[in-house]
């Protein structure tokens, strides 16, 4: 059984969106459309978070998710801290010497 949180299941909260029943054209425009009226059904979704990590955690490169268009999210994942790649050497320190 796959381990799924609630935002990466759509399933689970796809259907109580402001979106469902609406044209998905709206959510999905072309290069250079009017995203306000997509926006504007985003701003008061009771899922409207959900619907945002959902986008985030698999990287939807298409669409407004969660109010946002993909260039918003994209510097919104970049503005977020990244955790240090760095191996952690100052742990070496904290070892007691041979007695």
């Amino acid at each position: 059984m796959n381990e799924h949180s609630v935002a990466t299941d759509p399933m689970v909260w796809g259907q109580l969106g402001n979106c469902v029943g609406i044209n998905q054209d709206l959510f999905f425009p072309k290069r250079g459309d009017d995203v306000s009226i997509a926006k504007e059904f985003c701003r008061e979704c009771p899922v409207r978070s959900d619907c945002l990590a959902f986008a985030l955690e698999t990287n939807q490169k298409f669409g407004i998710w969660g109010g946002m268009t993909e260039g918003q999210r994209r510097r919104m994942k970049r503005a977020a801290p990244q955790p240090s790649r760095e191996p952690v050497r100052h742990l070496r320190l904290l070892a007691l010497p041979p007695s």
